[in-house]
């Protein structure tokens, strides 16, 4: 037998084995316990969407439901670990804003975002929001820009990371508002918020999912938001297009991918199962009031298009400003 027709009998029979087993592992799946993936430190926004979703499908498929921390590198350690696992629908990754910068800034990335993982669902959007504490001078947007631009580089702002959608988001306001600050990188949310609050930094930008409790509480004192619309967990907050930056927005998101060649049928069963979870009213509140999303719970194919669209924005924005790790 050639080597061409071996090769298409297998694949033949790979389709064969797709078609008549995929209903069968969506109607046993799960039957044991399913790892989710959280590639950030707790802390952020990340670990508890996962924690919260995992508990929740935990109750409804009576298999247990496992958030793992792979930390490091944006997220793309965690991810890189589920890319290369195997595809047997029992191991999933929880991503972040940052998958999508990941490829234009990393250069030795161990997976190809698109060829190598299965989309599941976009959980949500969310803006981000730009605080300060309640000890800075700045009361306004307007007071901080005009702080920057009396003396640059004197006013300092953190983000999770260098190439995050906070850096990025920043690099564009101040191309825009013709200010310079400088940008400290950390390492997630958590360590971020920390010094916000403690003064050792002017300035922070993340996603309401982090921001808003501590704004809420007065810990914090908001400047602006970043979406087409206020949020819905800060209303009182102006968007920067309100602002006087026309057009402006930039949303973090959460999706949820898996290792590619992962049976459909389970892909889109987890899917079904999420999306029920989501509509949840207790579920659906406390994401959107407390945590600012708002939920897409979107089908696979729908979160791949949403991936290869911010691919393509924030590529152009690294390139163009030279944006380079930590």
């Amino acid at each position: 037998m050639s080597s061409l027709t071996s090769k298409a009998l297998s694949l033949v029979f790979a389709l064969l084995f797709c078609t008549f087993s995929g209903p069968s592992l969506a109607q046993t799946w799960p039957t044991k316990a399913v790892t989710f993936v959280s590639p950030f430190p707790p802390g952020g926004s990340v670990d508890p969407i996962a924690r919260l979703l995992a508990a929740k499908l935990t109750e409804a498929l009576g298999q247990q439901f496992i958030v793992e921390n792979r930390v490091g590198a944006s997220g793309s350690i965690g991810t890189g670990y589920v890319a290369k696992s195997a595809p047997d629908g029992y191991t999933f990754v929880f991503v972040f804003d940052t998958h999508a910068v990941n490829p234009s800034l990393l250069p030795k990335m161990t997976f190809d975002t698109l060829k190598d993982l299965a989309p599941v669902m976009l959980i949500g959007t969310a803006p981000m929001a730009l605080a300060t504490a309640p000890g800075k001078p700045y009361q306004t947007f307007a007071d901080f820009v005009a702080a920057a631009k009396a003396k640059p580089d004197s006013v300092s702002y953190g983000s999770i990371g260098s190439g995050s959608l906070g850096h990025l988001t920043m690099t564009l306001v101040q191309d825009a508002g013709k200010f310079k600050i400088v940008h400290i990188p950390y390492k997630g949310g958590g360590p971020m918020v920390t010094d916000v609050l403690g003064g050792q930094i002017d300035s922070g930008i993340g996603s309401v999912a982090v921001m808003s409790a501590h704004i809420k509480g007065g810990k914090m004192r908001p400047l602006a938001v970043t979406g087409e619309a206020r949020s819905t967990a800060m209303p009182e907050v102006p968007t920067l297009a309100e602002l006087g930056y026309k057009g402006f927005s930039a949303v973090a998101w959460w999706g949820i991918f898996t290792a590619a060649g992962t049976p459909q049928p389970i892909i889109d069963k987890l899917n079904a199962e999420l999306v029920k979870v989501l509509q949840r009213p207790e579920i659906n509140k406390q994401l959107s009031e407390t945590m600012g999303m708002t939920i897409k719970a979107s089908n696979p194919a729908e979160l791949q298009a949403w991936t290869q669209a911010e691919l393509q924005r924030w590529a152009k924005v690294i390139k163009d400003n030279n944006i380079k790790p930590d």
